[in-house]
């Protein structure tokens, strides 16, 4: 069974080339992401994924994480591992230096994010978690809450949660009934069940930090009525140590289809004398402050599928290169040859080759474009920059997360049927990618949040700038010579062209009917992530071109023109039927009564 080997040369590849590193360092308080550190970043991240991680995966499916008596247990090593990894300063790479982080820019933490993801899928869920919950603290919570909670989770001593998900509410937050009940020393006392809790309780760090939706008694019904509450797993004393269990417990764990070894704990809050919980911000806002975390977390999920396509890829890359099975194709007599010389082994490893390299290429622009929204001295670029990332999150998230399923299960045919034999890792991967498409709305959630929330209520207006950019480097297509070009320049554009119009036809007919538009949104999203994909695919080949030109003989280069040739060639050929779905495929959608199902 083949360990994960970080691609570090193309993670230097994408942030400086296509990411723009050198740009994201002038911004202000960016300035020591400098080429030489990110290096030396990536390489020792690229270290402790190899060495400590990977290698913690297969064994960490089998055992599981293990619940008794309100109390789980990880898989040996993950508590040693935990501790190095904070101890390593890993937990603190993109905080703010004010509560002991390192303040790296988005996208470095970004591109170390995806090797924890690749390495050990489980495992990089509780530092994700803890990472979102941070970040809403720190831009929502008091002076006070922050002193007291963000410095531990920024150092990785206590770890955070999101708890949202009730058995009644499922993705309908309007649902949630927990209830919180001011006290007069200006607590509340919380009470309610929260399910599908990530990390909701183990045994790595010394506390949990747990944010939770909840109402008061004078809510407003709906998401309107919904506050924010910090619930820690042992209260905190006022000089900083821990105080006493709080009534917040985990009563049981999901068994589940992957990530065996994440806990996905049912939190009960205040079976007896109540969780003590402390307001975030002000009441009924808790839905707005809880979207912080849950933006940064759906970016990170969109990492998952970006670390699925890769890992799933090594694997069945290595598994053709050892693996002896047939005569070349054309030649009689012949010796047997390893699988990966047949060209439909080739096809399926290049399909994943691709949707890696796409996938990684638009969540790390992305990720510099977030760069750009927070810390560009210009208002005008900083807005520019979040109406990007607010249209492209639910596509890192959304169409990520598809190809790591898609790209997965394509490692299983690769290894035909040893992948169907658990002992090959390759159905672990399928099984694991698979959760990535629901944590924090499922790709039909994603995909109505981007053709309402992100498209129809601005008119279109940022996806016809991106639109334009994709032009332009269309237009650079076609100054180049050769045949790969012509093909790139040749699809590219027709792919455009398809964006454009699926992009047209729901802006223009959302408001008049909706339902028609909703049943094109997960095509579309899919259309918009195969077109941006593309784009980024294209600009990596004229960067390569560039490098050829000017006499650099390294074969990275070639390798990424042909990779580049062939996402052209086999999936943004499938734009125009993506769109025809959009614009077309409503009446088939909507056609059947509910009895006829």
């Amino acid at each position: 069974m083949s360990e994960y080997i970080a691609p570090v040369r193309d993670m230097q590849f994408v942030l400086k080339e296509l990411a723009g590193l050198e740009q994201v360092a002038q911004l202000p308080g960016c300035e020591e992401a400098t080429p030489d550190l990110v290096d030396a970043v990536l390489e020792e991240a690229a270290r402790f994924a190899e060495e400590v991680l990977s290698p913690l995966n297969w064994p960490g499916d089998q055992e599981g994480a293990r619940w008794h008596d309100k109390t789980v247990t990880m898989p040996a090593g993950f508590k040693e591992a935990y501790r190095l990894f904070a101890e390593s300063g890993w937990t603190a790479l993109g905080s703010e230096p004010e509560w002991g982080g390192q303040g790296l820019p988005k996208v470095v933490a970004a591109a170390v994010g995806e090797m924890w993801k690749s390495a050990n899928h489980s495992f990089s869920l509780c530092p994700l978690l803890t990472s979102g919950a941070i970040e809403a603290l720190v831009l929502s919570g008091s002076e006070e809450l922050k002193r007291t909670y963000v410095e531990k989770m920024v150092s990785g001593v206590w770890t955070g949660t999101m708890n949202l998900t009730e058995p009644n509410a499922g993705s309908d937050l309007a649902a949630v009934r927990t209830r919180a009940e001011p006290q007069d020393d200006g607590s509340y006392r919380i009470c309610g069940q929260k399910i599908f809790i990530t990390y909701g309780e183990h045994d790595l760090a010394e506390n949990i930090v747990h944010l939770v939706l909840a109402r008061t008694p004078t809510a407003p019904e709906g998401v309107k009525g919904i506050s924010l509450f910090i619930v820690p797993k042992f209260m905190v004393n006022a000089d900083g140590s821990l105080g006493a269990r709080n009534d917040a417990y985990c009563v049981s764990i999901e068994h589940k289809l992957g990530i065996h070894a994440s806990p996905t704990a049912i939190m009960a809050f205040g079976d007896h004398a109540g969780a003590v919980g402390h307001l975030v911000g002000e009441e009924n806002r808790g839905l707005e402050y809880m979207f912080i975390m849950m933006n940064a977390a759906r970016f990170g999920v969109g990492l998952e599928g970006v670390a699925a396509c890769e890992r799933a890829y090594q694997r069945a890359r290595d598994y053709a290169r050892d693996r002896i099975q047939c005569t070349d194709i054309g030649v009689r007599g012949g010796p047997k040859v390893p699988i990966i010389r047949h060209p439909d082994v080739r096809r399926m490893l290049m399909t994943m080759k691709s949707r890696a390299e796409a996938t990684r290429a638009l969540a790390y622009v992305v990720a510099a474009a977030h760069d750009a929204a927070v810390h560009h001295p210009d208002a005008g670029e900083r807005k520019r920059n979040q109406a990007f990332v607010d249209l492209m999150i639910p596509v890192v998230k959304g169409w990520s997360t598809e190809s790591g399923v898609s790209m997965a299960s394509i490692g299983v045919q690769v290894h035909g049927g040893m992948g169907y034999v658990e002992e090959t890792g390759a159905a672990q991967h399928l099984r694991d990618a698979q959760i990535s498409t629901i944590y924090e709305g499922t790709t039909g959630i994603q995909a109505n949040d981007l053709i309402g929330r992100k498209m129809a209520r601005e008119g279109g207006a940022t996806l016809q700038a991106v639109i334009g950019l994709m032009r332009g480097v269309a237009g650079e297509l076609g100054a180049r010579s050769g045949d790969d070009f012509a093909a790139l320049q040749r699809r590219f554009s027709a792919a455009i062209d398809a964006l454009a119009a699926a992009g047209e036809w729901l802006v223009a007919n959302y408001g008049k009917d909706v339902r028609a538009a909703s049943a094109g949104a997960v095509p579309f999203l899919m259309l918009l992530g195969v077109v941006a994909g593309g784009w980024q695919m294209a600009r990596a080949a004229l960067v390569a071109q560039t490098k050829i030109d000017a006499g650099d003989a390294d074969p990275f280069y070639p390798a990424k023109i042909g990779t580049a040739r062939f996402y052209a060639d086999h999936v943004l050929s499938q734009a125009s039927g993506l769109a025809s779905s959009v614009t077309d495929g409503a009446a088939g959608v909507l056609a059947l009564p509910e009895d006829m199902f």
